[in-house]
């Protein structure tokens, strides 16, 4: 079973926006059928996540650390209305946090949800 979370900034962006958990595991289930919108490389994808009532055109694009079958950490998220995506720059920063989030032991990952860093987000299958 796949773990998900999502990182302190991720989190304040999504509630701000009013992005509920739900539909982040919805797409978690939709990138372990293999629907992603872009592989980026070096474990980030991104993909788009529906908001209720707006459909996939109008909504969010995610930016996620991502391995199959392992974890999903939702590190990056934005309206397309808002820009059409992200720099060169943007994309290296996330690729070494992505890096370093997978290779986190469990007593890690524990240790970043204590102290606020990581929330993790329950998906009933």
């Amino acid at each position: 079973m796949i773990r998900v979370y999502k990182s302190k900034a991720f989190k304040k962006w999504a509630d701000k926006e009013g992005l509920p958990n739900t539909q982040l595991c919805k797409a978690v289930d939709e990138m372990q059928r293999g629907l992603l919108d872009a592989d980026l490389g070096s474990g980030v994808v991104k993909k788009r996540v529906a908001v209720s009532g707006r459909g996939k055109r109008g909504s969010f694009r995610t930016i996620v650390a991502y391995r199959m079958a392992f974890r999903a950490f939702f590190i990056y998220g934005f309206a397309k209305n808002s820009r059409a995506n992200i720099s060169k720059s943007e994309l290296l920063a996330l690729k070494r946090l992505a890096g370093e989030l997978m290779a986190y032991e469990p007593r890690q990952l524990k240790l970043a949800i204590f102290n606020g860093a990581l929330f993790e987000v329950e998906c009933n299958e």
